[in-house]
């Protein structure tokens, strides 16, 4: 059975991140793919140079639509914008007996804020307690805590934790932020940690990887059921995205991933 995934993220016209990224990788990692579109933003491979909110109670009126009629397996949560919006999520998945991942998008690559700061308290409060994993990055990770940003891997487990204590199931933990060779990400759950290892890969093409992470483990988790499996096949699908993107030609800055590199070779 085909697993439906619900995406709840914002639109990137230029289609390497959010909605469009989501949409993508949930399709190529062997789901249905919906949304709920939470903002219109004015983006490209340079930058994000506007943003408008949906109201919230038409954010919420998109996932109870989707309720009423789909069945739906797994849901990613990104860009939300405002509590406001935070809190209409959550209201709106109450009940849901599905995983949810939670990438607690804040900053956009080219450092615009996405998430407002007062916002911060809202989804520590009302929706990490509702997820099954989230995935932040380490500057994200150092948002959600207050706290500065880990340097290094103590650093890093020490963070996890924190965030585990927050109340979600699984922390996935990215350190492509530290420094070095290595790429090296944690995923910490009650039960025990994992570091998944791999060389840090000279890429430009860096554009909308933690949505592409986050949907491909909501897409994993739905059809495996299990963390490790999925973080892992999830990570491998993302890595291999990335090295995928030279065959591509998209913008004159931080590039798209290739969410589709495996059909490349397909003949004409």
């Amino acid at each position: 059975m085909i697993p439906n995934i619900l995406s709840i993220a914002g639109s990137d016209p230029s289609g390497g991140a959010g909605i469009q990224a989501d949409l993508k990788t949930i399709g190529a990692n062997g789901g249905y793919g919906m949304a709920a579109i939470t903002a219109l933003t004015v983006q490209n491979t340079q930058g994000v140079r506007g943003a408008e909110l949906v109201a919230p109670a038409l954010v919420a009126d998109q996932i109870r639509a989707i309720r009423e009629d789909i069945r739906i397996d797994a849901v990613k949560i990104g860009m939300l914008g405002s509590a406001a919006i935070v809190e209409a999520v959550a209201g709106a998945l109450a009940g849901l007996d599905a995983p949810v991942v939670l990438d607690p998008v804040m900053v956009a690559k080219g450092g615009d804020r996405l998430l407002a700061e007062e916002a911060v308290a809202a989804l520590s409060v009302h929706l990490m307690p509702m997820a099954a994993a989230i995935t932040p990055n380490l500057p994200e990770a150092a948002d959600l805590l207050g706290r500065p940003e880990a340097q290094d891997r103590a650093g890093m487990a020490a963070q996890a934790e924190a965030l585990l204590a927050l109340g979600p199931r699984a922390v996935l933990l990215k350190g492509g932020h530290l420094s070095g060779s290595d790429s090296p990400d944690l995923l910490l759950e009650p039960t025990g940690r994992v570091w998944f290892e791999g060389p840090r890969i000279d890429s430009p093409n860096t554009h909308g990887t933690g949505c592409t992470l986050s949907s491909a483990l909501a897409t994993w988790l739905a059809r495996t059921g299990e963390m490790r499996p999925a973080a892992e096949a999830a990570r491998a699908y993302t890595r291999a995205a990335i090295a995928g993107a030279a065959a591509l030609s998209v913008g004159h800055g931080h590039g798209p991933t290739d969410h589709f590199f495996a059909l490349r070779d397909l003949p004409d």
